[in-house]
């Protein structure tokens, strides 16, 4: 039998290696900061350390899900997770939970996701110490997506799910560099992304907030600043610039921009590449920046690089928000977040415009739920995701 048992374990070490965290033994896990962190037989509690791994921790296992870290739209959210309390949360410039929200709310795990560095590894271990919870560091950046679905998964005991939605990640962002590879430097677009009321914060190149602006393939404008964080702009500087496409995460500097003279010379406006970035329930650029910015790849790369050929992007929006969040958006909101983030028109009809079968109303199930294959709630739409997968899984031993 040990001849036989030396090859699994083996590929288990290999297999572990791959994703860039490992179990140092039964029982003991590597985070992506090289912290060795012993972790419970079962999750079945987890706290969010800020919003980047709270989406993480909801698509994989929203079961598993202590609370949210920040007041949320929750009427964009299925019921039973819309419930959940606000408990705050631990990292971030103004961190609103502490070791003894951790303690009050007994999770028997954090996960933080994130870029990783000394000072949040320390941190993890103070949190850690004071608390007794174990507390672990994913690294979350975009190329290493994929990687972190599948090894937050494995900790949560639901790999399969993981592994499916690791591959819905790996084509989005390999089908964007796929698309970039046959575009000139020479065409790419200079882009804006205003946050804010006035629009005038923006996420330098290297932050969270720029970091979907630059995987997509477009100029961030404010490069000339630096690299690092969020930094505030004035209107001259904005005017200096004179972008291609604004990208507007407020809808209020959506509409004035458009609206006020002192903006109209701006190409953009001229243009009318003024676009509001969807942010229900999450952010698709950034608000978090966490596995929500998926499905902003398919979106930007549309905006960025028109014509060709071009996904169905509501189609994919619609297969995304029910595979990753268990949303079902009907056709009035598909068609309102359509207008203003400026994508084009479905080609593909929506289950709720299909004809009945047999006289039958098209059921599309409950929230979270799979489709029948062969009956009429099945998905027939140009997706790329692979169809729906239920947003509550079984449980799954972590692999040892």
């Amino acid at each position: 039998m040990r001849s036989l048992r030396l090859p699994a374990a083996l590929g288990a070490v290999l297999f572990f290696a791959a994703l860039g965290v490992a179990p140092a033994a039964a029982g003991e896990f590597t985070d992506s900061a090289g912290r060795i962190v012993m972790l419970p037989d079962r999750v079945n509690r987890v706290m969010a350390a800020g919003p980047t791994a709270e989406v993480l921790v909801y698509v994989l296992a929203p079961d598993k899900l202590a609370g949210w870290t920040r007041p949320l739209a929750r009427g964009a959210l299925p019921a039973r997770y819309a419930r959940l309390p606000v408990v705050g949360q631990l990292t971030g410039p103004r961190p609103t939970a502490t070791a003894a929200t951790v303690t009050r709310l007994h999770p028997n795990l954090i996960i933080d996701a994130g870029m990783v560095t000394p000072e949040r590894a320390a941190f993890a271990d103070q949190i850690s110490q004071a608390t007794g919870v174990p507390y672990i560091l994913l690294d979350n950046s975009f190329d290493r997506t994929a990687t972190m679905l599948r090894t937050a998964g494995r900790v949560l005991g639901v790999a399969d799910r993981a592994d499916d939605l690791a591959g819905s990640a790996e084509h989005a962002i390999n089908a964007l560099r796929g698309r970039l590879l046959i575009q000139s430097a020479t065409q790419r677009p200079r882009v804006y992304y205003a946050r804010g009321p006035n629009g005038l914060e923006t996420g330098l190149p290297g932050s969270g907030a720029g970091a979907a602006i630059e995987a997509a393939g477009a100029i961030n404008v404010a490069a000339s600043l630096g690299t690092g964080e969020r930094v505030n702009v004035t209107p001259q500087q904005l005017k200096g610039w004179n972008p291609d496409i604004i990208i507007a995460a407020d809808q209020g500097f959506y509409l004035a921009v458009q609206r006020n003279p002192a903006w109209r010379n701006l190409a953009a406006v001229r243009n009318k590449k003024v676009f509001l970035e969807p942010a229900e329930p999450f952010g698709w650029i950034d608000e978090p920046p966490g596995v929500n910015r998926l499905i902003g790849l398919y979106w930007l790369s549309q905006l960025f690089y028109p014509g060709g050929s071009q996904e169905d992007l509501q189609s994919l929006m619609t297969d995304f928000y029910d595979k990753f969040y268990g949303i079902k958006l009907s056709d009035k909101e598909v068609a309102a977040i359509a207008k203003t983030a400026g994508i084009p028109p479905s080609d593909t009809p929506h289950l709720a415009a299909l004809p009945p079968l047999n006289g039958t109303p098209p059921s599309t199930g409950a929230p979270g739920t799979a489709p029948v294959p062969g009956a009429v709630n099945e998905p027939g739409r140009r997706g790329m995701l692979s169809g729906p997968t239920p947003l509550t899984t079984p449980s799954y031993d972590m692999p040892k």
